[in-house]
């Protein structure tokens, strides 16, 4: 299997309280005293403080066609993917050529070329590596991410591989879109990106070491979450079923995956899980049966940044790195929720 030798964590520079976001863009969302009241509630009630946004918050009341956030979304994705990828390749030790395989995931903006492709020249990436541009895995994707580059690692241990995550959630925002799951939407989610240096096993480096992973997929929950496309871009689909899908499924799963390897529940040392909410994070922990303790950096997150969607996991992986206080040895559980509905389990030991 494969280390994970280096998180990095990056933010935009545009920082805003919840209280200031939600004065912004509320006019923008409803006209009606009534409904911006509920927007307002909502907003107050989601536990996050803080959040980053691409944009400087006023420049929203311009934002028009698809088109015009698509284009900013690439012009800032880039940006933000690269400054990640030096920052974990320097805490990695490794220089843009050591790199052999990149996996790119968003689900905030398109491009083609895909944002990977746009970093070749502008970090003196090899012209042979390999890329794989994902779309479509959502919040899933920061957990899907490293199991895939870790199965890559699996086949080519010698090699380097990167995850690299981007989502600009304030660009999809949609005036005068008075649906709950979009007050719940504007409220909760934020901006940021990730990049994750992985090496194979037989490079000998030191890091946190990738033991198996496992992929869920359950039936007939595809109105849970996701997106619509239309015209105006990305309208969230959104829905109270996501707590219900984790109280019916994760105790199972979780366990199963864990029982496989010998350990129960008790034995997992660090919960890294993605903080997709407050009910999300409540969910979690009822259904596994855990404190609200064990969450501690998912919440911490949230209450921070938001959700970064696919970033978020990441961005909570990094958090319970820097914390430390972890010994050689120490079982760590990293899992995320996306469209589908779907889950990834990621199970790390510390070495």
């Amino acid at each position: 299997m494969s280390r994970i030798a280096a998180v990095a964590p990056v933010l935009p520079a545009f920082s805003y309280t919840q209280a200031e976001i939600t004065r912004e863009l509320a006019p923008l969302i409803s006209s009606q005293p009534t409904r911006r009241a509920v927007l307002e509630r909502m907003h107050a009630s989601s536990g996050i403080s803080t959040r980053h946004t691409a944009l400087p918050l006023e420049r929203y009341r311009e934002l028009g066609s698809f088109r015009q956030s698509n284009d900013i979304f690439i012009k800032v994705a880039a940006e933000l993917a690269e400054r990640a990828l030096r920052d974990a390749l320097a805490i990695a030790r490794l220089e843009p050529p050591d790199v052999d395989y990149i996996m790119f995931t968003s689900v905030t903006g398109i491009s083609a070329p895909s944002i990977d492709a746009l970093l070749v020249s502008r970090l003196g990436l090899r012209p042979d590596v390999k890329r794989l541009p994902s779309f479509g895995l959502g919040c899933v994707a920061g957990a899907a991410g490293l199991a895939r580059v870790n199965d890559y690692l699996v086949g080519h241990p010698r090699e380097v591989g990167v995850l690299l995550s981007v989502e600009l959630c304030s660009l999809t925002l949609q005036r005068d879109d008075g649906t709950m799951a979009n007050f719940v939407a504007t409220g909760l989610f934020g901006d940021g990106a990730a990049a994750v240096v992985l090496v194979g096993d037989e490079r000998g480096e030191p890091g946190i070491r990738i033991v198996d992973t496992r992929s869920s997929f359950f039936p007939d929950t595809r109105e849970v979450i996701g997106w619509n496309v239309g015209g105006s871009g990305f309208e969230i689909v959104l829905t109270a079923g996501v707590a219900d899908v984790i109280e019916k499924h994760f105790p199972h799963e979780v366990a199963a995956f864990l029982a496989d390897h010998g350990l129960a529940i008790s034995d997992v040392a660090a919960w890294v899980a993605h903080p997709g909410g407050p009910r999300v994070l409540d969910a979690f922990e009822h259904a596994l049966g855990v404190p609200r303790s064990a969450f501690e950096k998912s919440w911490a997150s949230l209450d921070r940044v938001g959700n970064l969607s696919s970033s978020a996991v990441l961005h909570v992986l990094a958090d319970t790195i820097a914390a430390g206080g972890r010994t050689a040895g120490d079982t760590g559980l990293l899992f995320a929720l996306g469209p589908g509905v779907s889950a990834e389990f990621v199970l790390l030991e510390w070495m």
